[in-house]
């Protein structure tokens, strides 16, 4: 897929994000770059900041959880395939505070998606890590369930 199409992939999951979602428009969610098997994604902290001036949980959770969910939605997108997905179950750690611009990191792993087109629902495990400055300041580990359209 050539550049110009994954940066037109990247525009249209950040206006479904923002139609569909709309905390991830206040939190200013924003996708980096994506490479078929890597995704990252980042948000200011001034929108996310708490009161001890880094980035609150709930908004950690959130970028993370979108990122997870943007690299399924892509993945499907690249795949041909449609599903509604969710979130079924999910753990964050919080190692480090975060004091300046996150970047949240997904890997695909090897996930078959072509049962979305029989009608069948797809799960996959995706993990998510979140850098400050190049320091692991979170790891999150979602359980993605995504359902055939009816």
């Amino acid at each position: 897929m050539a550049t110009l199409d994954r940066q037109n992939l990247l525009e249209q999951l950040q206006q479904t994000w923002h139609q569909t979602i709309p905390v991830s428009e206040f939190m200013q969610i924003t996708p980096l770059a994506f490479d078929d098997a890597e995704f990252s994604v980042t948000a200011p902290l001034a929108p996310n900041i708490n009161l001890h001036q880094t980035m609150f949980a709930g908004s950690i959770s959130t970028l993370m959880t979108l990122t997870g969910w943007g690299m399924l939605w892509l993945q499907q997108q690249l795949a041909e395939v449609d599903g509604e997905i969710v979130l079924a179950d999910a753990n964050v750690r919080y190692l480090a505070p975060i004091d300046s611009k996150p970047v949240a990191k997904v890997w695909w792993p090897e996930t078959e998606l072509a049962k979305l087109a029989q009608g069948r629902r797809v799960k996959v495990r995706l993990e998510v890590e979140l850098y400050c400055q190049d320091k692991l300041c979170a790891t999150f580990s979602g359980l993605y369930v995504s359902m055939p359209k009816s």
